[in-house]
């Protein structure tokens, strides 16, 4: 019987690629190792292609499943294991603290879709608190654009508040054939890990945001340019900074000081643009 038959199809809504390459299925069970006691959760299992190995750690597995075709599917085909538990919810709007246990924290694995890969990943980090690491396959392009450092044509926003908030690693490529159907695009699997020191202090994720929301908006223009309304140039020059420099030049450190900066000249209470 062809997969056809047994499955849904790939749903383009959801933006589904279903992995069936067996052998990158283990190398990343092998770069998650999962270790006795950990709590697995799987977002977007589609198929079950990774769950399954996942399971067969013995280690306790939540998957969170929007498409409710695929629910019962997978309630059928994984029912002998009774460490997994399945929810058919969004992952974008899920309380992810619902599932942690005592003080234990949790560790997050997934295919994601390319098409909510960012807002995802905000929506994370948001509850990092109960997060111990990640590890999702997403397009390498997007997995570039967060490991990348300044300087870099493809460092920005999602570069800055990823790394600012985790430290990110490259792992390995996934080839467009590992999937059914092939994406147009080449996949890479990231590993993140929530930081407990932020890089160059702590200061308000929203109010980092909008610094470099501020300073990406106009990429081609100098800093000094980008940021003439939220910071003075003696500010910019006090954090060594050179005012004709552009925003992908600008180190996450810096960001972080000009955020400083501005957050003691609003401290009465105006409002964060």
């Amino acid at each position: 019987m062809s997969k056809s038959r047994l499955y849904p199809a790939a749903k383009k809504r959801f933006g589904q690629n279903f992995l069936h390459d067996e052998q990158v299925i283990a190398d990343i069970v092998a770069a998650v190792d999962p270790q006795n006691g950990d709590h697995m959760v799987e977002i977007g299992p589609g198929r079950g292609a990774l769950t399954r190995p996942l399971l067969q750690t013995g280690q306790q597995l939540d998957v969170i499943e929007l498409d409710h075709d695929l629910v019962p599917l997978l309630q059928k085909k994984l029912m002998e294991y009774e460490h997994l538990s399945i929810h058919q919810a969004d992952a974008l709007a899920f309380d992810y603290a619902t599932l942690v246990n005592k003080d234990e924290k949790l560790r997050i694995i997934g295919n994601l879709p390319y098409n909510i890969t960012t807002p995802l990943l905000f929506h994370l980090l948001e509850q990092s608190s109960c997060i111990d690491d990640m590890c999702f396959m997403l397009q390498e392009e997007v997995v570039d654009r967060i490991c990348a450092q300044p300087g870099s044509k493809t460092y920005g926003r999602l570069s800055i508040m990823v790394q600012y908030q985790c430290d990110a690693v490259k792992l390995f490529v996934v080839p467009a054939e590992s999937f059914e159907p092939i994406p147009k695009v080449e996949s890479a699997i990231i590993y993140l890990r929530p930081r407990t020191d932020f890089i160059g202090g702590e200061v308000p994720i929203e109010a980092l945001n909008s610094i470099v929301l501020k300073a990406f908006s106009q990429r081609r223009k100098t800093i000094a340019n980008t940021l003439k309304n939220m910071v003075s140039q003696d500010d910019l020059q006090a954090d060594n900074i050179d005012l004709k420099q552009r925003p992908e030049t600008i180190s996450i450190e810096q960001y972080v000081a000009i955020t400083r900066r501005w957050l003691v000249k609003n401290e009465h209470g105006d409002k964060l643009d």
